[in-house]
Order: C-alpha cells, then structure tokens, then sequence
C-alpha cells in the first residue's frame, strides 16, 4: 500500500507519524543550526514548504519531549549527521503569523493575544516552577482578557528569557509568516501601527538578546527597508536571488522524478515539468511542492497553489498600473520575457507603485527568473502553465474588472457574430480606454486588443505583427483545430469620428490586397474572417468580409 499524501498538512510530527509521504529535508537542520546567534530571514512564495520546515526545526531542537521527538528521525539524512547530537537541546518559542489578521487593528491585535496566550499556556507547568515576578507574567498573558500593547510588545522577549532561566540554556525563535499581519494592516490602512508595534515585538526578542541561541524567520516579502527589521545587525536574509539554501524549499527535479515513480504516473513527468516547474531559486531549478503533492492525488493537470491565496497586494498595485506595464505584463502572458530592475528592497510602504510589482510578482511565485543580465537587472517570466493559466483567467478581471463582459466578447468574435462583437468591443473601449491614456496611436489601441485575446491561449495561436503575404498584418488569430475559423485584424487611426468607416473599409482592403491570409491558408486554415477595425479615442467601426 502506498504511503498518503500530506496535502494540506505542515506539521512534521503529524506528517512523520501517521507515515505520510515525505521529501526529505532534514538537512537543512544543520545547515541553518550553523548560525549561533545569528537570525536568518527566508523570503519563499507561499505553499513552498517554509511552515513545514519551521515545525521540523522545532520538533528537533525543542528540550521539551526530546526522546519522544527523536523518533521522528528515524531513517532521515539528519540522522546520519554529527549535528543530530544538538537533537533536544534547547527551548523553542515557535509562532506562527499565518492567521493573524483583521480588518482593523484592535481585531488584528485580538487575535494576536489570543495567538500569545495560547502559546504560553503550552508551558502553563512553569507557574509552579518559576518565581513569582515570572509567575504573574505568564498569568496575565494566559488569563487575562486585555493586556497592553506595551506589555504585548515585549512579551516573547520577556519569555525566553524565562525560559533561558529555567532550562538555563539558550534560546531557539522561529516566526512564521511573519508578513501577514503587515500585509492585512497594508490592505486595511493600519500599516503605521502595525508597524510599529511589530518592529517592537520581533525588534525585542531578536535584536541583541543574550538568550538567543538562533532565530529563523520566513515569510513572502521583505519589509527590511519599511523599519521591522532595520535594527537587526545578527540578521541574515536569503531571499529567492541567493544561492544559498536554495534547495531546501520546494521540490527538486530528482524529488519529483522519485515521487512520480514512487506513485506509478512518472510517463507524466514531461506534462508535470510545464505545468509546475520553471521555478528558480539561486541556482537551483524548483518545482511548486503544493502543485506536486496535489497532482500526485488528483492525477489531473490544473491549476492547485494559484487558488491558495487572494492576491491583495498584486491586485492593488494592477489597478493603478501604467500602459507600459500593462505591455509588459501582455509580453510575458504570449511567451515573451522581459528585463527589469530586482534589488530585493521593494517593500511595503504606504503607496505601493508600479515598479514594486515585478518583485512582488517575483517574490509571490507568479514570475520567475530566467537570466541576470547585470547588477540588479534581470530577465524574467511567467515559470508555468499554472501561473499562465491564472494571469489568463484573471489579469483582465483584475485590470478591469468583470471578466464575463470580456468572455462574451470573446464568444461573439469566434461565434463570427461581427455585428454583436464591434458592440461589446465598443463597450469595453469606452469603459476602460482611459486605462490606457488614449492618445490615438496605432500601437496603443494594437496593445489593448492584444490583451483581450488572452483568453484565446491554448486553443488558438495569436500571432502579432506577423508575415504575411506581401506585408505584416496586426494581429492573426489560427486556430490549433483546423477545422475551426481563423481572424485577421488589422487596425487604423481616424483623425476624426466622420472617417472611422472610410478607415474601417482601408483597414479590410490591405488585408486582402496585401494577401495576410496566405499564410493561414498555407497552414490548412479553411475558413477565415477578415476584420478592419478604425479607432478615434474611444470610438471605433468594424468592417469585415468572409473569406
């Protein structure tokens, strides 16, 4: 019988228990135990294994159950290791951020406490062994409905030293997702008080703590520069662009290799390689564990990591994004690549810009890179079919809201219905044109349309500025079945509303006495239709024949 897969679960010990299936990365214990005194930041994308990895440190380091924990390695790489003798040796104080959130800061607060107490309450054993100063504290964290900010704030400091007095060894500080509650204070505009107090709470117990034998922090993004850590001088931080440590989150090709024979549907590797793979993190290629894990499940080739999170942040900064990010972004939808500037300092502030969104869709796990060009420039792309297949489904919702008006678009065009698609078009243009600063130039209103055929990837092959025949038409549109209609569009610019149609008809000619469609023809494609399509500002006119 094969081994159960632990989708959905990142709690080590119930993973290792209940003898789930299981990539080993136990190394990475010694890797990062290396580090006495020091605080180590990981940036990954969400679902790539970060709490996992956190409870597998804490379950190894923990004095608490030390014999009972040291079963759990039974077999593993660690085992092996000369480190595995720091097995049970230190206290631990492991939180995690994941669920501290709210949309106001007293509710975020709330559930902070209760978080803390819940904590403390672990070590409820310890009111009858500590003093009483030590005593009161731990009361009035578990007990007590209300507490200060203040007394909050320093609470997991005033802990471990706790704990470093009655274990009388130095402490181990995991924080786990430790952005989510700033990324819920960014979207509800708390950000300056969460911020504040969190510098407070993470500043405290990591900064200059003689009780500190180690810290780790994970989380998506960095908000170094914003002030929560700029105090930190132990910090070391390993964002996606460091080669370091980079095989320790997410699944390596071998990994996924062992796992598909492991469940009899590794002829699926090459399928599983487009839809999954593409993920580079320092030098290393990573596969998305979350994606594996389901596939190797369902056995079905769809979309699992995209649905795990709403994408706040992203979406925020795509609703005041430019035309030239908005072309961008269209490049990397049809395969394209593209050159930007990743420093790994863009952080959360109190406007985020246009320029923080490629290291946020580059952090987040929706782009990836593909080659340094030089000092901070880097080539990147959409890894996936995935994540093609989310910005396909949703740029043009997020860009501009409703996606049905922008299905129904789609439909009327392959329905060949051209009366009801210069409608739909028309109305979308006089929706959301001032997205893209009309300034009635080809290219702007080529750009647009391009983008709106989004939908169309996968079934057809959209091809921009193309040859064919006697020149180079706008936009094709071949469909991969052969049997189905193909679509030549070819734009002009009126210079005014009376000669859109004049345009419109000028537009279809050159279509046809310049022969665009040769090629389609070539191609098997039996059925076509040809659209000249005139824009002035926000108005347009079709004009189309059969061929």
């Amino acid at each position: 019988m094969k081994k159960l897969l632990p989708d959905g679960i990142s709690d080590f010990k119930t993973l290792i228990e209940n003898n789930y299936y299981y990539v080993d990365k136990t190394p990475f214990i010694s890797e990062v135990g290396k580090n006495v005194g020091k605080t180590l930041l990981f940036t990954r994308p969400r679902r790539f294994g970060k709490t996992l990895n956190m409870s597998m440190l804490k379950y190894f380091f923990d004095v608490r159950d030390a014999e009972e924990n040291r079963k759990l390695f039974k077999g593993l790489e660690i085992e092996k290791s000369s480190y595995f003798k720091e097995q049970g040796k230190y206290p631990v104080i492991f939180i995690s951020m994941k669920d501290i959130k709210g949309n106001t800061w007293e509710k975020l607060f709330k559930n902070l406490k209760i978080k803390i107490s819940h904590l403390f309450s672990e070590y409820r054993f310890l009111l009858k062994e500590v003093d009483k100063i030590d005593s009161d504290f731990l009361e009035k964290i578990i007990f007590n409905d209300t507490v200060e900010e203040s007394v909050l704030e320093n609470s997991l400091f005033i802990f471990a030293n706790i704990l470093k007095r009655y274990y009388n060894q130095k402490v181990i500080i995991l924080i786990d997702e430790y952005d989510t509650p700033l990324i819920s204070a960014y979207r509800y505009g708390y950000y300056k008080e969460a911020k504040s107090f969190f510098s407070g709470l993470y500043g405290s117990v990591l900064k200059d703590n003689t009780v500190l034998q180690m810290g780790v922090i994970t989380g998506i993004i960095r908000v170094i520069r914003a002030g929560i850590f700029s105090d930190l001088n132990n910090l070391k931080e390993y964002i996606i662009l460091n080669k370091e440590y980079d095989e320790y989150f997410g699944f390596l090709e071998e990994e996924v290799k062992e796992s598909l024979k492991y469940y009899e549907i590794d002829s699926k590797l090459e399928e599983v390689h487009s839809w999954y793979n593409g993920y580079r993190f320092g030098d290393t290629k990573v596969y998305n564990p979350w994606s594996i894990l389901n596939f190797l499940s369902t056995k079905e080739l769809r979309s699992y990591w995209i649905d795990t999170s709403d994408n706040y942040l992203i979406k925020d900064i795509l609703k005041s994004a430019d035309r030239e990010t908005f072309d961008k972004l269209n490049n990397l939808l049809f395969g394209k690549k593209v050159e930007e500037e990743i420093t790994g300092k863009s952080t959360l502030q109190e406007v985020l810009e246009a320029h923080d969104l490629w290291e946020l869709l580059l952090f987040s796990g929706y782009l990836t890179i593909d080659k340094k060009i030089e000092d901070d420039i880097y080539s990147v792309k959409i890894p996936n079919n995935e994540v093609k297949k989310f910005f396909k489904d949703s740029f043009i919702e997020i860009s501009f809201g409703t996606n049905l008006t922008f299905k129904r678009l789609i439909k009327t065009l392959l329905n060949n219905n051209i009366e009801d698609f210069e409608k739909n078009l028309q109305e979308i243009l006089l929706k959301y044109m001032s997205f893209y600063d009309v300034s009635n130039i080809e290219k702007v209103y080529h750009s647009f349309i391009l983008g709106l055929m989004i939908h169309l990837e996968g079934r057809y092959h959209i091809n921009s500025n193309g040859e064919g025949g006697l020149g180079r038409y706008d936009i094709a549109i071949e469909p991969l079945n052969k049997n189905l209609r193909g679509f030549i569009l070819e734009f002009k610019v009126a210079d005014s509303e009376e000669t859109l149609e004049q345009k419109a008809d000028e537009a279809l000619e050159q279509i046809k006495d310049k022969k665009y469609y040769i090629e389609l023809e070539k191609r098997g494609i039996k059925e076509m239709t040809f659209l000249g399509i005139a824009f002035y500002k926000k108005f347009l006119k079709i004009k189309s024949s059969e061929h």
